[in-house]
């Protein structure tokens, strides 16, 4: 029998709330779902709506030297976040950050939701997306701002086909991921194995 995909119940941030007070998920293995090397914890909150997303990893020696926006940040050490309106999810947006807070943000369009016939188109200054990075003796965090009305042409859904990742590049890279997408060699472009967030709408 299939293993279940992730679903979390968003909670709704009060203007005083801090997203790090809530309660974390951490991501496991990409391919095997077993728990990586380096940690992970991932923290979600809907404010107004915005989905604030923080990434609190372990590290053991950062790589990231791109600064363009829009550049291939998965080249080095990335946190990213992929989220879907629709389900199944034949159209969902990624946004990324890397240790120097350089953002990345892109429209998939996944007709057959495989990776051969998906359409990536980089999504330039989208209105409202941002991040913050801080970084310390072993560890790296982000904090994300996603404004969900930007990627909706109706009323915002109370249900996101999501998934979050975690590449960090070394002697041995790993990749990490919320739900395991269970492809080898790791691909993070299967949207057939998003989970589900259920936002207080």
């Amino acid at each position: 029998m299939p293993d279940r995909l992730p679903e979390l119940s968003v909670p709704r941030l009060a203007a005083t709330d801090r997203l790090v007070e809530l309660a974390p998920f951490h991501l496991t293995d990409a391919r095997s779902g077993k728990p990586p090397r380096l940690s992970t914890a991932v923290r979600v909150g809907l404010r107004g709506d915005t989905l604030c997303v923080r990434f609190d990893g372990r590290d053991d020696g950062i790589v990231a030297s791109l600064t363009e926006r829009d550049g291939p940040l998965w080249q080095e050490d990335v946190f990213e976040v992929f989220l879907s309106p629709e389900d199944p999810p034949k159209l969902y947006y990624e946004f990324e950050v890397n240790p120097l807070g350089t953002l990345f943000g892109a429209r998939v369009s996944s007709p057959d939701l495989a990776r051969a016939t998906m359409q990536v188109e980089t999504a330039g200054d989208r209105a409202g997306y941002a991040a913050r990075v801080t970084r310390g003796p072993g560890r790296w965090s982000a904090s994300l701002r996603i404004p969900l009305a930007e990627l909706c042409t109706g009323p915002v859904p109370a249900a996101w086909r999501a998934n979050f990742f975690r590449i960090d590049r070394g002697e041995a890279d790993e990749y990490s991921s919320w739900s395991p997408t269970q492809a080898d060699p790791p691909d993070f472009h299967v949207p057939r194995r998003f989970g589900t967030l259920r936002l207080p709408i």
